[in-house]
């Protein structure tokens, strides 16, 4: 493998990243809040996907949406405070969720949450493409 393809895979999911977080803006600027929380998880999740490229011998991330697991099966080692955040962010994924499960975060996902949490999620988004430099 060499370093071009491996560079061609971090910027794959850096890309998509860059979609879901301007996807996430157009959501919330049309108050789709729930959906919004799904692309901010996206967003962060293909960031860490793409940490994980450059930080293991293999070009494709292991098919999960845990961020934890991600970000511990990389060398990120971010701030424990931003780990925890992670686990928050983990919450917004409603990929395959049941019903109920889609019903309780989108009860969380008010204007007032969005608000609360987008320099959270901006600030971990900034930091992880920081680190993939």
């Amino acid at each position: 493998m060499t370093v071009a393809d491996k560079q061609t895979h971090i910027q794959y999911w850096s890309d998509g990243a860059d979609e879901s977080w301007k996807s996430a803006e157009a959501l919330i600027t049309g108050g789709r809040f729930m959906m919004a929380l799904f692309c901010w998880h996206l967003t962060i999740e293909k960031l860490l996907k793409a940490h994980w490229v450059k930080d293991n011998e293999e070009n494709y991330p292991p098919r999960t949406h845990n961020l934890t697991l991600l970000h511990d099966q990389s060398k990120l080692n971010l701030p424990e405070e931003m780990q925890e955040d992670l686990k928050v962010i983990n919450f917004w994924n409603i990929e395959g969720r049941y019903p109920d499960y889609q019903n309780a975060v989108y009860k969380t996902a008010t204007k007032e949450y969005i608000d609360s949490k987008k320099q959270t999620v901006e600030t971990i988004r900034t930091c992880l493409l920081e680190k993939l430099q």
